[in-house]
């Protein structure tokens, strides 16, 4: 039922105009595994469709000949049109026998009645020579296309296929999807809600943390247990021996790309990166040549919310830099994969160690750059232009180095210089520190040219201690703030 949906509220006013509407529509619905696709679609409609299939993942069936998984997948589909009142259960022959049936069976519903039709994993079902793809265009043109109220929703987490086959397809369903819903994880203010709602008891420091982790994908919140500290949950879902996430880094790259072992050697690559990596860097690395293959690859990472794109501040247009900003992604190659163990106590032992620094603070700059509105809302400037990026300059003798977590450039001529600090107190600034923070100013003066005003601002989890130095910074973005809508 909905009143179980948490946020989506864009979501579902975009179902709600949809239902609304008299003449047929085809939706596409993707987004990354595990964020909520088929949760939202069968909780707003009740599970009450006309047809609802869900087919079967290949990874279950991967030792099979493709003919045997093509014949797995028609028989599944015949046992769900029955399943629905179509009474004929002679083997399918093909896929367009299968449509056709799905026809037939949409034919003995009222011409008035809404119908909606949902199959999930829509990807799956198109096995190699299977010609599925013809089969759904003749479905889509040829009957449904002419079938008022009724709704075909297309679900599916691998995203290259579900924008190449369907938002983007320049066949026989070139522009027929009427809208594509892109499923994102929650944000800290939904994750908060989400927590609420199963009665998980947090305060927001440990939320944060929990999204520095796990990031905002539904399934892996669900996995937190009332009554346990962060720090067991944590040990519990990632170090206890047969946790549930044991093969989720595997299955994650499974279920949404064909070439897997590709996406993955490109996000273990970007993961080296903390201010990003140019492509030419990441084909050095891996060995690969700059085709439009690669485009492909890193345009579908950024559609599953695992890498962000940007350019870097002062450089040509042309220089993309890549940027690993998946908190699961980036969790699991620092610790499961890099530093492996059985100590199946392992955060609660080393949770405040110094050696987890490094990735705290990577952490908590991807959790900043994934909640970039609520940090200008806070700043006052939700309405200005602005580019948003990590920044690294070497030093050339005259201007010193500098590495910079965010700097959002403004169209305003001020550009705010932003660091991050995931403290459990309040921050404090010594001498030394200070120091660094005016090198900063001077390599973003120099940089430059002096047409741009740098703004020191601090983005922390309570806030700036006063002190000696404690003026440095202009502006302090605390972690209430990210929780803002």
């Amino acid at each position: 039922m909905r009143t179980s949906i948490v946020a989506r509220e864009a979501e579902i006013r975009q179902l709600d105009s949809l239902m609304e509407e008299e003449l047929p529509q085809f939706v596409a619905v993707y987004g990354r595994r595990r964020v909520g696709k088929t949760f939202l679609i069968r909780e707003y409609f009740n599970d009450e469709f006309t047809f609802f299939h869900t087919a079967i993942s290949p990874q279950e069936l991967k030792d099979r000949q493709p003919e045997l998984l093509y014949r797995i997948q028609l028989d599944e589909f015949g046992k769900t049109l029955k399943l629905y009142g179509y009474l004929d259960d002679s083997p399918i022959k093909d896929w367009f026998d299968a449509f056709d049936r799905l026809w037939r069976l949409i034919q003995q519903h009222p011409s008035e009645e809404r119908l909606i039709l949902f199959i999930d994993e829509l990807p799956w079902l198109d096995t190699p020579r299977a010609g599925f793809m013809s089969a759904l265009e003749h479905f889509w043109n040829r009957y449904a296309s002419g079938r008022h109220k009724l709704l075909l929703i297309a679900a599916g987490s691998a995203t290259t296929w579900m924008l190449d086959k369907l938002v983007n397809n320049n066949g026989g369903l070139y522009d027929r999807t009427s809208r594509d819903i892109h499923i994102h994880p929650f944000t800290l203010s939904e994750t908060e809600t989400y927590f609420q709602r199963r009665g998980v008891l947090m305060d927001r420091y440990d939320i944060v943390q929990s999204y520095m982790i796990v990031g905002g994908v539904p399934y892996y919140l669900s996995l937190f247990e009332k009554g346990k500290s962060m720090a067991q949950n944590v040990d519990a879902i990632f170090f206890s021996r047969g946790n549930k996430l044991d093969k989720e880094y595997e299955r994650l790259f499974q279920s949404m790309f064909a070439d897997n072992d590709k996406f993955k050697k490109i996000v273990e690559c970007v993961s080296k990166y903390r201010y990003g990596v140019l492509r030419s860097q990441i084909c050095k690395e891996l060995g690969i040549t700059d085709g439009g293959n690669l485009s492909e690859v890193l345009l579908s990472l950024e559609e599953c919310d695992m890498i962000t794109t940007f350019f870097n501040f002062g450089e040509s247009k042309r220089n993309k830099y890549y940027k690993l900003t998946d908190p699961f992604c980036l969790f699991y190659l620092t610790f499961a994969l890099k530093h492996p163990t059985n100590n199946k106590t392992y955060w609660q032992d080393n949770q405040n160690l110094p050696k987890l620094s490094p990735w705290r603070g990577q952490a908590f700059e991807n959790v900043c750059f994934s909640h970039q509105e609520q940090i200008k809302r806070a700043l006052g400037i939700q309405g200005v232009h602005t580019e948003i990026y990590p920044w690294k300059l070497i030093s050339d003798g005259d201007t010193p180095g500098a590495q910079i977590d965010m700097l959002i450039d403004r169209a305003d001529r001020v550009v705010n210089v932003c660091e991050m600090k995931f403290v459990q107190g309040t921050f404090s600034i010594d001498k030394d520190y200070d120091e660094k923070l005016r090198n900063k100013i001077v390599a973003i003066t120099e940089k430059t040219n002096r047409r741009k005003n740098p703004q020191m601002t601090l983005v922390t989890t309570y806030g700036l201690k006063n002190g000696i130095y404690s003026g440095r910074f202009q502006k302090v973005v605390i972690m209430d703030d990210l929780f803002t809508f």
